[in-house]
């Protein structure tokens, strides 16, 4: 087994440490494999990072084992990945900042299988630009039933709102759909928003949707989650490897692509992403939104 290799990065090396090691052992997937999967996507993941604090889900010793969910930065890191320093409720986080290939390419050498990303920036990490709904499902639902419940969300928030939505598979059981957000409401403002908005779906659809927070209580109906849009917490990156059977990713969408019966939630894997990256339906990315029109135009919707 290769004990160490040498790869470039931009102007840097990364050294990979047990390069051949197994994450996947279905699969067979090293960490290598992880690597060159960040490197295949890194164009068209870091502009999702950027500026962002992330949250690691670390592997070391395989998906099979218990991971690591870590925050802080340990010391051993290098000096030149970027950090940024932000409160908690009992001190301080510091956390990564992900800016360039380098990063990506030694946390996957880290074994950290999925970042996930704060949903505001770190200069100003009160003011989210990102809002996001959060649908899984529920009891015996299917897939069907979220790609109908995303059309329902892309109908409220782009039709009669006026808010762009930017879809994406979680790689993992369900959907994300996104609005990107011009900063300036803080996260209490967008979480009440997000949840106004749920609810009037929710109404609207009594026996396909809810705000039911407990999975008891849902039957099978789709989940409307808004709890992600809070200080502190992250959602998983867009191209990001889940630590599950096939190594699946989080890949962007188009809205048509709701269309297609084939579409799941782990369609994607690290052996079809690189492929996707090239042609993201992300490229074209929509102008930020002030929430005050759109939250005029909910509070007068039926």
């Amino acid at each position: 087994m290769t004990e160490r290799q040498e790869i470039r990065a931009g102007r840097r090396k990364i050294t990979l440490h047990r390069p051949d090691k197994v994450l996947f052992p279905d699969d067979g997937l090293t960490k290598r494999d992880l690597v060159e999967h960040y490197r295949a996507v890194s164009r068209a993941m870091l502009p999702q990072l950027r500026d962002r604090p992330l949250m690691m889900v670390r592997h070391p010793d395989g998906i099979k084992r218990h991971g690591v969910v870590q925050k802080n930065v340990p010391e051993h890191f290098p000096d030149w990945i970027h950090r940024v320093e932000l409160p908690k409720q009992d001190g301080t986080v510091t956390h990564v900042v992900c800016d360039d290939q380098a990063t990506l390419l030694y946390l996957a050498d880290q074994a950290c299988v999925t970042p996930h990303r704060f949903l505001s920036r770190a200069d100003a990490p009160d003011h989210p630009d990102r809002l996001i709904f959060d649908l899984d499902p529920s009891g015996d639902a299917d897939f069907e039933d979220v790609r109908w419940a995303a059309q329902r969300v892309c109908d409220l928030l782009e039709d009669e709102l006026g808010l762009p939505v930017q879809l994406m598979t979680t790689g993992s059981s369900g959907l994300h759909l996104i609005v990107p957000l011009d900063r300036r409401a803080p996260f209490d403002d967008v979480r009440e928003f997000a949840g106004d908005a749920a609810s009037l779906l929710a109404r609207r659809h009594p026996d396909r949707l809810t705000v039911e927070q407990r999975k008891s209580a849902r039957g099978s109906r789709i989940y409307l989650d808004v709890q992600r849009n809070a200080y502190a917490q992250t959602a998983v990156a867009p191209y990001a490897v889940r630590a599950l059977p096939g190594a699946p990713v989080a890949m962007p969408l188009a809205r048509d692509e709701l269309d297609d019966p084939g579409l799941g939630a782990r369609r994607w894997t690290v052996s079809t992403a690189g492929d996707r990256a090239t042609k993201s339906p992300w490229s074209g990315a929509p102008r930020p939104r002030s929430l005050r029109r759109a939250r005029r135009r909910l509070a007068s919707a039926t």
